[in-house]
């Protein structure tokens, strides 16, 4: 619905939206697993058995069961970004990429990310925000990335460097690292969302 209100200088024009109320949404229930694939620590497959909402049954739903890992986004005092210049199997070319890795058992996700960043770029963080945990696939598992930006980081020794992958350590700013994510110079999803959810909170403080 619509009303126009004139004042005699100028007219309003207010817009009236019905109000939306959500109704809750009821998960699926997973009534059965049988691992179909041990590949190794970083790859199982599993069939799982499903009851949707409605009472339907499926019985050979594909499960990924993968580590979850952390990715970590490091600022500097000089407002700058630090990234990786690398090469991934999946990638065709070069990529930017913010500090990633898988967490060890029983490692929880922040000491992961302290422990990446030390151990990948060499340097260390005084504050560390976390910006939410997701999972890889909505529909079929492959772990929980754990997302973080790790301010006044700092170079505090050499990188420990066991990624099988070349990889160039680069200094930017966040107006740099924009124009790149809008080339797609970054390429893998997960290190997307990394960047661009670190840059909107650094704008949003």
């Amino acid at each position: 619905m619509t009303v126009i209100q004139s004042t005699g200088v100028r007219s309003f024009v207010f817009i009236h939206f019905p109000i939306h109320v959500e109704h809750p949404m009821r998960p699926w229930k997973t009534l059965k697993k049988e691992t179909i694939l041990d590949h190794s620590k970083f790859l199982k497959v599993e069939k799982h058995t499903i009851e949707l909402p409605d009472g339907k049954i499926i019985r050979d739903w594909p499960w990924i069961v993968s580590p979850d890992y952390v990715l970590v986004l490091p600022v500097t005092n000089r407002n700058t970004l630090f990234l990786f210049r690398q090469t991934k199997y999946a990638v065709q070319g070069t990529s930017l990429a913010p500090v990633g890795g898988y967490l060890e058992p029983g490692e929880d996700a922040l000491t992961a990310a302290k422990r990446e960043l030390r151990e990948e770029m060499g340097c260390e963080a005084s504050e560390w925000i976390p910006l939410g945990s997701y999972p890889n696939n909505g529909n079929h598992g492959g772990g929980k990335g754990h997302l973080f930006l790790a301010l006044h980081a700092h170079k505090v020794g050499e990188p420990i460097i066991d990624d099988l992958e070349e990889m160039e350590l680069v200094e930017l700013s966040i107006e740099e690292v924009e124009q790149k994510l809008l080339r797609s110079e970054v390429k893998v999803m997960g290190w997307v969302a990394m960047i661009a959810i670190g840059i909107l909170y650094l704008k949003s403080v």
